[in-house]
């Protein structure tokens, strides 16, 4: 794992897609202040702030301090872990009223297919000297359902009273999100400021991500043949992290060629709408500086505004500015550094 940080002071590198992709220059100075504050739960350990954010607040799901490589992480991808309607009539009837609503203030919103966290489970690796290995639990979900339960201001009541997690959410379309720490090869971390523009978190800084796609493995439903399904599911587990890379270069421009194969590191989910995301680390042979020129010329200028590397430091102090899964991303990258012996 990555060595002990080194004490750099304030060197934070900092590129705005608003400058049109000239030549990055670099700001000196922190990066600027952001009005959210949080509070810790049990889960998670920060220092005392002034109010709490309910947004901030987390929960990990699974965490592989150790980190796994591709070939210790599995996926189960079966309907029985697609989402349960609702037995209240009028609140299902509210994931279409709230779609509509949404598609008459954008109608180009589309109902793109998700895969849907449903759990996991844990096993070692008999053939490989008992290797801990992790089952990623999938189904499938879209958009629609998205908006309609995890972004409903109902979102609460679809909820199942469960110290089970996969219960408590069984009515949620939880799409598992992704999200990369990625570290440059002089020891600073990627950090995206997120637009206005996006309906989640705007604002926000964030770890590069989004989702694996379904529809990249060529997915657009369940299918019944075991050969087919037994393919299937090997497409499936490469998508996982296949999928981040394919984030981390549309989201900044580094190109995949300058990243390391990903290491899963964990689950987490954000109190606020339970929405889950698997989180990954990933190195990068190119300096902080060469990154900040690659990110005038990503594909992906909607979603992120501003790009900052940070290093370990600074990222310990912008992590109470972070959604709550990104916090929960934030602490499984803690957990890993720890357990390979650094601070």
């Amino acid at each position: 794992m990555s060595q002990a940080p080194t004490t750099v002071g304030p060197s934070t590198s900092f590129f705005s897609k608003a400058s049109g992709g000239r030549r990055p220059s670099l700001d000196t100075s922190p990066p600027p202040p952001f009005p959210l504050t949080s509070s810790s739960l049990h889960r998670r350990r920060s220092m005392a702030t002034a109010a709490e954010d309910p947004g901030t607040t987390y929960k990990l799901l699974l965490s592989c301090p150790a980190g796994l490589p591709r070939s210790r992480v599995s996926v189960k991808f079966d309907p029985s872990f697609d989402r349960i309607p609702h037995p209240d009539a009028s609140l299902e009837a509210s994931i279409d009223e709230i779609w509509n609503q949404r598609l008459q203030q954008n109608p180009s919103l589309y109902s793109g297919t998700k895969f849907r966290y449903g759990g996991h489970a844990s096993h070692h690796n008999d053939e490989s000297n008992q290797e801990y290995c992790v089952s990623l639990h999938l189904g499938l979900t879209d958009y629609r359902t998205f908006v309609g339960t995890n972004l409903s201001p109902l979102w609460e009541k679809f909820l199942v009273s469960s110290e089970d997690d996969s219960v408590c959410c069984q009515h949620m379309s939880n799409p598992l999100g992704n999200g990369a720490i990625v570290e440059t090869s002089d020891e600073k971390i990627i950090v995206l400021q997120r637009s206005n523009n996006v309906g989640e978190s705007p604002g926000y800084y964030v770890f590069p991500g989004g989702h694996s796609e379904p529809q990249e493995v060529g997915i657009l439903a369940h299918q019944n043949d075991v050969e087919d399904v037994a393919h299937l599911i090997e497409r499936v587990s490469d998508e996982m992290f296949d999928g981040i890379i394919r984030e981390v270069v549309e989201e900044t421009g580094v190109p995949a060629s300058s990243l390391s194969e990903p290491i899963f590191i964990g689950v987490s989910r954000r109190e606020v709408n339970v929405r889950p995301a698997a989180f990954f680390f990933v190195r990068c042979n190119v300096d902080s500086n060469t990154v900040a020129e690659l990110y005038s010329r990503a594909q992906d200028g909607y979603e992120s505004t501003k790009l900052y590397a940070v290093s370990k430091e600074e990222l310990r102090e912008m992590n109470q500015r972070l959604p709550g899964c990104h916090q929960g991303g934030f602490a499984l990258y803690e957990l890993m550094r720890k357990a390979a012996g650094n601070s």
